[in-house]
This record gives C-alpha cells, sequence and structure tokens, in this order.
C-alpha cells in the first residue's frame, strides 16, 4: 500500500473514533510527558491500534494520541514519539506527522531533550530552535515524491516560523525564563555523543544536540506544515572540562524538573492562538 493510502487508512480509523478537531499538534519528548496532565482529555487512541503506526520503546514515552484542550485550545497530542535508533524507518518515523497534517492542524509544537554544547547553555535551560543541521544517515523524503503530500524539493529557509519563535521568547523573557534562539543538531545516537564529537559539533555552529526531532520537522516542512521547536537542556556537554557521564535516568529527571518551564511556554503560546 502507498504511503498516501497508509495516511488516509489511518486517518479514517481515528475519524471513526472521534470527530474532534484540534488546531495544534504537539509532540512530546523524553521526560516532558507530563503536559498531559494539563489538556482535558477527549479521546486517548494507542499507537498499536492505529493502522501503520509504529511503537514507542523508549522509557518514559506513553505512546498513544491524545485529543482534548490545553486552556481553550484544541489539541492533538503525541504522547511519544519514534527514533532512528529504535530500528524504525524513517518513513515510519515521520508517519504521525503525516496523520497529523490530514487531520487539518494549522501548526505542530515540536519538543524534546538536548546536550547543551553551547557554552553559555546551562541545564534547565530552554532552547527556541531557530535553525537545524542535520547529521542522520538517512532522510524521511527519500525515495518516489508524491505531490498531493509535497514538492520533491522543499525549500527549508523558513522552517522554523518566526510567529511562534518571537511570541515564546517574549514568554520566556516576561516570566523570568532562560530561553535563547539556538541552533539544534540532530545524530543517529543512541549513545551519547564522544567529546571530540561535540567540539565538532559547536564548530559546525550548533547550540544542542540530539537524537530526534529533525526527521518531523523535515516532513512538516514538506507539507507546508509551521513549526516549532522547544529543546530543554538536559546536560551540558561543552567544552570538555564540564562532561561528564549521563544516565538516562539523569536526563528524565532533568527533564521533569525543568519542565513547568516549557509547559507554561505552550500554554500561553497557544491561550491567544
Amino acid at each position: 500500500m502507498e504511503l498516501y493510502e497508509q495516511i488516509r487508512e489511518a486517518v479514517a480509523h481515528i475519524r471513526s473514533i472521534t470527530g474532534f478537531q484540534p488546531q495544534t499538534g504537539i509532540i512530546l519528548g523524553t521526560g516532558l510527558g507530563n503536559l498531559v496532565d494539563d489538556i482535558r482529555i477527549s479521546q486517548e487512541i494507542a499507537y498499536r491500534d492505529i493502522p501503520h503506526f509504529a511503537r514507542s520503546t523508549v522509557e518514559s514515552h506513553r505512546g498513544s494520541l491524545i485529543f482534548g484542550h490545553l486552556g481553550n485550545h484544541p489539541v492533538v497530542v503525541m504522547a511519544g514519539r519514534f527514533h532512528y535508533y529504535e530500528g524504525w524507518s524513517m518513513q515510519q518515523v515521520t508517519f504521525p506527522v503525516r496523520v497529523l497534517k490530514f487531520l487539518n492542524i494549522e501548526r505542530l509544537i515540536i519538543t524534546n531533550v538536548s546536550g547543551g554544547i553551547n557554552p553559555h547553555l546551562k541545564a534547565g535551560d530552554l532552547v527556541v530552535v531557530r535553525d537545524h543541521i542535520n547529521l542522520l544517515p538517512e532522510h524521511p523524503l527519500r525515495g518516489e515524491n508524491d505531490e498531493r503530500l509535497g514538492p520533491r524539493f522543499p525549500d527549508m529557509l523558513h522552517t522554523y516560523d518566526a510567529n511562534l519563535r518571537a511570541r515564546a521568547l517574549a514568554i520566556a523573557k516576561s516570566n523570568g525564563i532562560r530561553a535563547v534562539e539556538g541552533v539544534y543538531s540532530s545524530i543517529q545516537g543512541p549513545n551519547l555523543e564522544t567529546p571530540a564529537e561535540y567540539e565538532m559539533l559547536r564548530r559546525l555552529g550548533s547550540d544542542c544536540t540530539g537524537m530526534s526531532s529533525v526527521p518531523e520537522v523535515l516532513v512538516a516542512r514538506h507539507m507546508s506544515l509551521p513549526v516549532m521547536m522547544l529543546s530543554l537542556i538536559s546536560n551540558v556537554s561543552f567544552p570538555r572540562s564540564v562532561i561528564r557521564e549521563t544516565t538516562v535516568e539523569e536526563v528524565i529527571a532533568t527533564a521533569r524538573a525543568a519542565e513547568p518551564h516549557m509547559r507554561f511556554i505552550i500554554k500561553e503560546l497557544l491561550q491567544n492562538t
């Protein structure tokens, strides 16, 4: 079955369960799942029950699509994402974004945790991503292009929505939340980077680095879906003298401690959208 038909089948299944119409899609990263607690849930659908969806295998990822209201704003939330390092293809990793687009969302907010490689960043800081460096070994748009989904050669100049970025930074500043604009780089994982790799990424112009999000951004851009990415710094990885061994438990703990700031920005942002 071709991709377009797979999308239509997944959407039809979701619509057979709920007629809820979200305006904004949100992807929740590792340790950031507590945003769900703020949602008045209308419907929750497990990924395993949606045709052609992969399964989230990462600790702290709930693995379901949640429809409801964040404040008064209708949202659909991916409580858990898929990663290339889990063994999924890039098409499987990004399939949910295509489904969300076909559910007629107007914008996509992507969250993640990352290692800070700008020496001015501290654990718990937020980066409002203005650009990215893609170092992943595969591409979700590779292969035959379907013009019903998007153009063969999508332009990446205005990938990250400038209005959403400016508003997020203004909300952070007016509420005393440490947040800066920056460049996110994406690598395959699942191992963390070596000290030499952190230094390379910094020299390339990256402010923070992680193992996700860019594939979803590429597909959103392919479908002309406005995107904002918020990255929470879970550990400081540059310069070499400050690097220490980091466990996934520590990453999750840092993310959960700083998550209220990210939740606040997203809620405030959508309140007047």
